[in-house]
């Protein structure tokens, strides 16, 4: 399929997915004539990229686990690893944010908030 056609069918914008192409997360054939041929499971492969994105993974992240989840033969089992392992770090990241705001609320008390 054509760039256009693909963008059509996932709901992305052809600049988008020129520069998921340039980051590696897909790939396009050159016709004779230089236009980009998707194949058809690259929309099944955009949309994952997008779901991945509204989870919280970064580009990087997708591009990083993407050649080991697509080649996995148990793909469903190596997305709930790395969905944990997101929900780890998630709440690592809670855990930080709530000792921040707990020392906050503590320097809020003190007669001179910036003191040692």
């Amino acid at each position: 399929m054509r760039i256009g056609e693909l963008a059509q069918a996932t709901g992305v914008s052809c600049d988008t997915l020129r520069f998921y192409e340039k980051r590696g997360l897909i790939r396009a054939l050159r016709g004779a004539n230089g236009y980009r041929r998707y194949a058809p499971e690259t929309a099944q492969l955009v949309g994952y990229v997008r779901m991945a994105q509204g989870l919280g993974f970064s580009l990087a992240e997708i591009g990083e686990n993407l050649p080991a989840l697509w080649d996995n033969p148990a793909p469903e089992q190596a997305i709930a690893r790395l969905l944990a392992d997101k929900v780890a770090v998630i709440d690592a990241r809670i855990a930080q944010l709530q000792a921040l705001r707990t020392g906050l609320l503590e320097r809020i008390e003190l007669s001179c908030p910036l003191s040692a």
